[in-house]
This record gives C-alpha cells, sequence and structure tokens, in this order.
C-alpha cells in the first residue's frame, strides 16, 4: 500500500524570491485601436461588440510569424491601453505592418475592397509620418515578476491577472528549449498556445506500426496557472496526455463539424530567427453555403499565403483527403490534424501510465528550478478508504454471493420510493434481443419470482407481487416512435423553433400511445438506434423529445442503444468501462430507472463518532445549456437535491422552487422537464429590433443585466434552501467549478474559512444558516487542469496507484485530495507501462488505453472549528475535524452498484436530474438571427 502521492503541480519557491524578466511590451494604443474599430464597424453593422476588436486571429497570427513573441494578454481588443504583445524583442515595424494591415483587410468585405481600408491601413503603418493618421504605438520595456502574487482575505494567494497567459507560455519554451530523453530516446518539443495556457507538443510525431498500417501520435503536456483555496502560493500544473494524430480519415466532408489542425511552418520574414518554434492551432470545417471544406474564420493559416507567396499551405479538402502526407511535411511545412473519434478508429490508446508521468514530472520539475518547486506531497490523513460495502475479495465475495446480498437492498429502496404504489413500466423495443434481456434482468436486480404472463400479437405483459412491491412491466414493439426526428429544413426559421415543431409532433405521437397511468408510478424504457443512425440530420435524434413526451404523461425514462452502450440518463457515465454485453447494458438501464424513481442511498460511513447520527445530505448543481444544447434553447438553472439515509433504506428529494419545498426525486425531474423560458422581447439578447452600434451595446447591457438578475435569483434560491435544512445537521456539497458562475462567491479567492457570502453583502457565519450545517466544496479538473494530475510512490522507486483521502501535515489544514481506486471492470495494465519508447517487451504498449484515476479536490469550507464554536457562543462543544468531513465525502463516492463515481452520490444524482432540463422555444417564435446558425447543421 502506498503511503504518499505526489501531484504534478508546482508552486514558487520561497527561497528563490522573486522571477523578474525583461520583456518587451506593446500596446495596441487608443488610436490604431479606434482605427481597426472604425473599419469593423462600418463593414459590419451586425457585430455583436463593435467596440471590442476579434482579435482572436490575428493574435493567433502573431503568435506564428511574429518573430520573438511571447504571449498576448488579455482583452487589448477592447482596451487598446491594455499590454497585447509581450516578446522578447521588438518585433520590426516592417513586420507587424503587413501582419495587422493583413488582418484588417478581412475585417472588410470583398466586395468593399474598394476602399482599400486593408492596404492603406499597411501603408500608413509603414510610416512615421504624424499626417498619416494613424501608427504603430511603441515598444515599452518592463520588468515583469513572473511569480507576482497577491493574498485574499481568506488567505488564498492569487497571480496577477496577466500571469495566467503569459507564465504558461514562458514556461513552456523554457521547457522546449530542453529535450526529454527517455529510454534511450529523445523527445523534441513545439509550443502550442491553447485558450487556458500553453501545450507542449513531442515533434516530429511518434510513429507505431501495426499490419500494414503507421498510426502516429505525440507526447503532449498541458500547462495551466491555477489557485488552491487558502493556499500562501499559487500553482503551476503540468497534465499529460497521448495526442493523436489522423492519417486516414473514415468520415465524409459533410459530417466535419470542425477538427483542429496544427500547423508547422518557419517564419514568412528572411533573416528573421525563429528559435521559439511554434505548432500554430487552426480550424478545419465544412460550409453547407459552400458545400466544401473550408478554414474557419479565426485560423491564421487563412492570412499565411497572403504573407508568404512562396511557400505552399495545406489546401482543405486536400490535407482532409490525406492528412498523413501534410504530416510528412512538404518542402519546410507540414500540418496534421489532431485525431477525434468521429474521424474513425485509431491504434493508438489513449493516456499514459504512472510510470512514464513520474518521468516526465521529473523533468519539468528539473526544468523549472530553482523559481518553481513541486509542491508538497500528500500522506494519507486515514485508512478508512470506503463505507460499509460489500466486499469485492475474500470468503463471500464470489459475484453471485454478492448479488445475492444486494438484492434485498435493492428492493427495500425500491418499496420506499414507490410508498405503496404500483410501478408501471413500457419498454418499447427495436430489437427482439434487447426486450428478452431487459425482461430477464429485472427479476435477478430485486429478487423478483416467476410473473403472471400475458402475451397479444405485438404486446407482453408481466406482473410481480413480492414484500409490497407491485410491478407490471409491458413490452411492445417502438415503431415510429424511435424514428429519427422530422425536423423542418426551413432556415429562415430559427432552429430552436425547428426543432421545438418536431419534438410537438412526436409528442402527439406518444400521446396517442399511452394510456393513463390511473395511481401508478410511470416509467418507460425505449431501445433507439446509435447516434451514429443520426448523424446525417443534426437534432433528429429522438431521445430528447420522447423524454419530454413522457414527462408530460407523468413517466420518466430511461433509454438504450441498439448498437451498443446506454443511452442518455445512465447512471454509468462516471464509469471508466461500462461494459458493452447486452446483458451489462440491460443491468445498467434498470439501476439507473431505480435511480430515477429515488431508490438509491449512499451506505453506511465508517468515518467515526464525529458525524452526527442523524445527518442529512443536500447537493446543488447548476445545469447549464448554450444554444447549442439538447433542445437548441440556452437555460440556466439550479438543481438541489436532499438525502436522508437514516430513514430505512433512504429517502431521496428534490427541491421544488415554485413551491419552496422538498418533493420525491422522480417528482422532480417531472417538474424539471415541464418548465419552460421565457422568449426573447424586442431589444433584449436574440431579439431582432433595432440596428446599428445602439442596438449591440444595449443588447450587451441586457444581457450582462439578465446575468446580475440570475445570479441574484439562485442566490436567493439557495438561502431558502438553506433555511429549510435547518432542522436537522447537514452536510451541503457543492462542485466548485460548477456553481461558481451563479454564485461568484465560491471563486477560490472569496473563499473564507466557516464564512459565507452572497452578493456584495459581508460575509456571515456558516452557522447563521444553521447551527448544525457543514459545507464542502469539490473541483475537478473542469476541462481546466484545475486539479492536477498525481501518482503514488514509496521513495524508493516504485510507482503505481493508490485510493485515499490524503492531505499535508498541517492540522488545521481545510484542501484535501480524494483518489478512488479503479473500477475492477477496467483493464488491468503494468504501471510501468511505456508508451512513448515501448520497450522490447511491451512493443504493443502505444495501443493500450492507460485510465488513469482522476483526483477530487476537497475543500471544507465550513464545520464546527474552534473558532466558529467560540464565535457562535458554544466553546464548551467538541470542535469537528475537518480531515472526517472530507473523508465522508470521499466515501461518499461509493456504492455497491457502481464502481467509483467522479463525485459524491448526493452531487451525482443531482447532476443526472439535469438531463431533464429541456426548454423548449415557443412554436411560432422568430428569436434571434439565425443564418450564421444555421449555416453549422
Amino acid at each position: 500500500m502506498y503511503h504518499t502521492i505526489r501531484s504534478m503541480a508546482y508552486e514558487p519557491d520561497p527561497m528563490h524570491g522573486p522571477w523578474r524578466e525583461s520583456l518587451h511590451v506593446l500596446r495596441l494604443g487608443e488610436e490604431l485601436h479606434a482605427e481597426l474599430t472604425r473599419i469593423r464597424a462600418e463593414s459590419d453593422n451586425e457585430a455583436r461588440r463593435p467596440d471590442q476588436l476579434p482579435v482572436r486571429q490575428l493574435d493567433s497570427l502573431l503568435r506564428a510569424a511574429a518573430p520573438g513573441v511571447i504571449a498576448t494578454g488579455r482583452k487589448a481588443g477592447t482596451d487598446g491601453r491594455l499590454p497585447w504583445l509581450y516578446a522578447r524583442k521588438t518585433v520590426p515595424r516592417d513586420v507587424l505592418a503587413p501582419l495587422i494591415g493583413t488582418w484588417a483587410a478581412r475585417l472588410v468585405p470583398e466586395s468593399d475592397d474598394d476602399d482599400g481600408a486593408g492596404p492603406d491601413l499597411e501603408e500608413r503603418l509603414w510610416t512615421e509620418d504624424p499626417a498619416a493618421g494613424v501608427r504603430l504605438p511603441d515598444w515599452e520595456t518592463e520588468h515583469i515578476d513572473l511569480l507576482e502574487t497577491s493574498t485574499s482575505a481568506g488567505g488564498t494567494a492569487e497571480p496577477a491577472v496577466r500571469l495566467y497567459s503569459l507564465l504558461p507560455e514562458w514556461i513552456a519554451f523554457r521547457l522546449a528549449a530542453r529535450p526529454f530523453r527517455t529510454g534511450g530516446a529523445t523527445l523534441h518539443f513545439r509550443v502550442e498556445s491553447s485558450g487556458d495556457g500553453a501545450r507542449l507538443v513531442s515533434w516530429p510525431p511518434l510513429r507505431y506500426e501495426r499490419g500494414k498500417r503507421t498510426w502516429y501520435y505525440s507526447a503532449c503536456l498541458n500547462i495551466t496557472v491555477h489557485t488552491m483555496p487558502f493556499a500562501s502560493r499559487f500553482r503551476v500544473h503540468v497534465a499529460t496526455q497521448v495526442r493523436r494524430w489522423a492519417t486516414a480519415t473514415e468520415t465524409r466532408p459533410h459530417q466535419l463539424s470542425g477538427a483542429t489542425v496544427l500547423l508547422d511552418a518557419p517564419l514568412p520574414w528572411p533573416g528573421q530567427s525563429d528559435q521559439d518554434k511554434r505548432l500554430t492551432v487552426n480550424t478545419l470545417g465544412y460550409d453547407r453555403g459552400r458545400q466544401e471544406l473550408v478554414w474557419r474564420r479565426r485560423s491564421p493559416v487563412l492570412l499565411l499565403p497572403d504573407l508568404d507567396i512562396v511557400r505552399r499551405y495545406p489546401d482543405p479538402a486536400e490535407l482532409f483527403a490525406h492528412p498523413e502526407r501534410w504530416l510528412h511535411g512538404r518542402e519546410d511545412v507540414a500540418a496534421g490534424i489532431v485525431y477525434h473519434p468521429s474521424l474513425g478508429p485509431h491504434a493508438v490508446g489513449s493516456g499514459l501510465m504512472p510510470r512514464e508521468r513520474a518521468e516526465l514530472d521529473a523533468w519539468v520539475a528539473e526544468g523549472l528550478h530553482p523559481m518553481l518547486r513541486r509542491v508538497p506531497d500528500l500522506t494519507r490523513v486515514t485508512r478508512r478508504n470506503t463505507p460499509s460495502l460489500l466486499p469485492r475479495s475474500g470468503a463471500g465475495a464470489e459475484p453471485e454471493a454478492r448479488e445475492a446480498r444486494m438484492v434485498p437492498q435493492r428492493r427495500a429502496a425500491l418499496a420506499q420510493a414507490l410508498n405503496g404504489r404500483p410501478l408501471q413500466v413500457e419498454i418499447f423495443w427495436r430489437t427482439e434481443e434487447t426486450r428478452t434481456a431487459l425482461l430477464a434482468a429485472l427479476p435477478k436486480l430485486v429478487g423478483l419470482g416467476p410473473a403472471e404472463t400475458a402475451r397479444t400479437d405485438t404486446d407482453e405483459i408481466r406482473r410481480w407481487r413480492a414484500d409490497g412491491i407491485e410491478l407490471c412491466v409491458r413490452a411492445r414493439p417502438a415503431g415510429s416512435l424511435a424514428a429519427a426526428l422530422p425536423v423542418p429544413r426551413d432556415r429562415k426559421r430559427p432552429r430552436a423553433v425547428r426543432l421545438a415543431e418536431a419534438v410537438e409532433g412526436r409528442c402527439g405521437l406518444v400521446a396517442e400511445r399511452m394510456s393513463p397511468l390511473c395511481d401508478a408510478v410511470g416509467a418507460v424504457i425505449a431501445e433507439t438506434a446509435g447516434k451514429d443512425a443520426f448523424a446525417e440530420a443534426p437534432d433528429s435524434d429522438p431521445k430528447h423529445a420522447l423524454r419530454i413526451a413522457w414527462a408530460r404523461q407523468g413517466r420518466i425514462s430511461q433509454f438504450v442503444n441498439s448498437a451498443g452502450g446506454v443511452g442518455a440518463g445512465t447512471g454509468a457515465e462516471d464509469d471508466a468501462e461500462s461494459g458493452t454485453t447486452l446483458e451489462h447494458r440491460a443491468r445498467w438501464v434498470w439501476l439507473d430507472l431505480f435511480r430515477q424513481l429515488g431508490a438509491i442511498s449512499p451506505p453506511a460511513h465508517r468515518v467515526g463518532a464525529g458525524i452526527p447520527g442523524d445527518l442529512q445530505y443536500a447537493a446543488l448543481w447548476l445545469v447549464r445549456h448554450t444554444r447549442k444544447g439538447p433542445t437548441r434553447r440556452p437555460v440556466r438553472r439550479l438543481v438541489a437535491v436532499r438525502v436522508r439515509p437514516g430513514e430505512g433504506p433512504g429517502v431521496t428529494e428534490g427541491w421544488d422552487a415554485e413551491r419552496a419545498t422538498w418533493v420525491p426525486y422522480r417528482e422532480l425531474l417531472l417538474l424539471l422537464s415541464g418548465q419552460t423560458e421565457p422568449a426573447a422581447e424586442a431589444g433584449e439578447p436574440g431579439g431582432r429590433k433595432g440596428n446599428g452600434l445602439s442596438r449591440q451595446v444595449r443588447g450587451s447591457a441586457d444581457r450582462a443585466g439578465a446575468a446580475q438578475r440570475a445570479q441574484r435569483e439562485t442566490e436567493s434560491q439557495i438561502r431558502t434552501l438553506l433555511f429549510q435544512l435547518r432542522d436537522q445537521p447537514t452536510l451541503l456539497l457543492v462542485d466548485a467549478g460548477n456553481l461558481r458562475q451563479c454564485w461568484p462567491r465560491l471563486r477560490n479567492g472569496s473563499l473564507v474559512p466557516d464564512m459565507l457570502g452572497f452578493g456584495a453583502e459581508a460575509d456571515q457565519r456558516l452557522t447563521a444558516y444553521g447551527t448544525d450545517l457543514r459545507m464542502v466544496c469539490v473541483r475537478d479538473t473542469n476541462g481546466r487542469g484545475e486539479v492536477p494530475e498525481w501518482y503514488a510512490h514509496d521513495g524508493q522507486g516504485e510507482i503505481g496507484f493508490a485510493e485515499g483521502v490524503w492531505g499535508t501535515s498541517e492540522r488545521e489544514g481545510r484542501v484535501f485530495a480524494s483518489t478512488a481506486a479503479k473500477p475492477h471492470t477496467a483493464a488491468k495494465l503494468p504501471k510501468g507501462l511505456m508508451k512513448l519508447v515501448p520497450t522490447a517487451e511491451g512493443r504493443t504498449a502505444p495501443a493500450k488505453t492507460a485510465w488513469n484515476p482522476g483526483q477530487l479536490e476537497v475543500t471544507v469550507l465550513g464545520c464546527l472549528s474552534e473558532k466558529a464554536l467560540a464565535d457562535s457562543g458554544r466553546e464548551g462543544d467538541v470542535p469537528d475535524q475537518p480531515a472526517e468531513w472530507a473523508t465522508l465525502t470521499h466515501q461518499l463516492r461509493y456504492h455497491d452498484d457502481y464502481p467509483p463515481l467522479a463525485r459524491p452520490l448526493p452531487l451525482h444524482v443531482a447532476r443526472l436530474a439535469g438531463e431533464y432540463v429541456l426548454p423548449l422555444a415557443e412554436v411560432g417564435e422568430r428569436q434571434g438571427t439565425t443564418a450564421g446558425q444555421d449555416t453549422q447543421e
């Protein structure tokens, strides 16, 4: 058993002091910003923010073609006084002028080229004559501390804002200057800029021979800057992965929604050094208006041919048809399409194993010394890693024995959720194999005997009665219910409206085929085709329409795909491998249906006497859909779930915000599906009335006002909810990465131990919201590397995995790490497997998928600490131990029916409730501009 884990996170070394670098800084300047804004305003009256220049493409172009540029500043397109370019050396005027001029020319539609905005601007930028009306600002030299930090009221170290983009780029170039040597091989890296930091990509790609084909892949390191609650120093996280390259595409061009392409090209300027080599990010996509593959408008490769007439740059269609040719390069230009599963299979597996990650970690730590040091290792805080689960090894751990002990637990939970009402399940099947598997799985899961069976020409009805449970399952062909949704193709109307029309049509069809429920609890299991069957027609997958339709009938729903895999609504999304056999999928369908009925509760914890016996759990989750969401309708909805494990098998409830009361979880799901969003009024975001700058500025103000109103409303709901939880000890669980958008005081820099804040009000003691209230914030990578990668080690060279709760040696520490074991269904691989440089014994190593358990950060924000008790006049009470509440949160990730969950069970259940948040546009509504949106269909 390992007793220590090491994070791939690095912090400023206090022994080194400041890290000062002399950089050249260029601001866009008010004069040039005003001129570019004028050009854009005259050429694009529909721009949402004419005062905000779309400089992302220009920034990419400058990083690709301007020698010495390290990073670009944030918000320079909004304010010309802000730093725009950071460089090792000043970029000559004869380089900057054509770059800016070429980009500015693209702001003007081709039909308006006769005004000469682009070329004229370039010519004016060349001259230093004040009469020209516009000139390039002068470069300034700044001595920048790359470790500049301030400290929040809660003790959290926060880096200067510009370091979030500047420091990762600087670190990336510093690391790329040194090769990585492992196993007798040497890898060289190039820098790729990303939205949240920087990446290192090994180049040229590695090769893996399999059969008669060659597959290509690279080592990839993602570098980002983050804060940690209450930590005295900020952190740099380095995450490792395998970057795979497409070598042959099985997708047809019109099926390509978008693909990332990295371009390797020299600087187009003679005599300029390109020591800081980059891979430039571009995007390939299909334009339905032109019916061809194109470079998306932010891709710098669109502009490079105008600056470099000597070299040949890849044509989109040619690159897509022959990606391997361009991966090898033509002359001195190469390009690689970043692999995505939609492009077809790939022989190289994803991920790296712990041994290789440890070697990369050592290389990074050496490259960052002496300015940054690796954060201290974490050690175990408890040996009680799991709650009271059934054993998976030893006597009585055989699958049959475990299942026999789990059956009565499920049956009792189901009886508790049904509360004496019969359960009526409708199964709509497409294949007889699926019908048979579903009917066979149910009695095994809850221990039912032979059923009373009735048959008709098309239907089969089975009934069971046992231990106060009455079940009726009716299986019949799905027929046209599971057919593709016929979404109208009239692009003159908004996409959301056309989709809503199709949904209403399917709802009518469902209503014709369903019988009244009477007093029964209703549920539906439907078999649909896999998502590949609907790839040709966007929005044609009927799952969401059917979920809405059956919810209107008072029925919850669950789906299973004919082609394999559990459909939307499964509780298995957090599993490494949920299995692919039909029997296994049928089992998961029923287990998730039980979850939707509220028949689920966490096992008894094994933390100790410090946890109140009558503790209840509450979890908050913010559902966020954009216009790309399931119904093409933006929405934000707060979901709250309460789990009371002390009442029999447990009670799971949801918060009804309209009535300000707790309702059964199943009822919450039905309520969420029926909630609607008001249509945008004229002049509001999405409205069409008005034109010009005033409309755009007003729209921006409306959006900001709407966001503030949504924030106030959400915070008000949370306060009301907390008041309803005061009657007994409560652990409130929130995912900070999910909830901080509507509750900004959950940002790390705003957190204060044992305090809670809303809006602009002063913080209040957590005990003011409940004398026995505790609060834990969890956080995962959140798609941004917010939580570092890790590996376990024994200090003697042994590297591997470990599960448990980890912390520092600080007795009053509030931040812990939770790591779960790999699921028993995950493939067993050697921990020392080397994929970047395969050994002779592991020549097929690149083909292995290296799945690593993620780290969940657990912050005990509020508990009854000594100070909290003293502040509330309860000095005589025994104070809480934060480690115990972190351990409880960790144990909530475990359940006998599931592999380890990504989040505690109450949060897992709250998140899955979001599948029922499916707002529809009003039929006949004419909201929003559709042209740009519909071209992506």
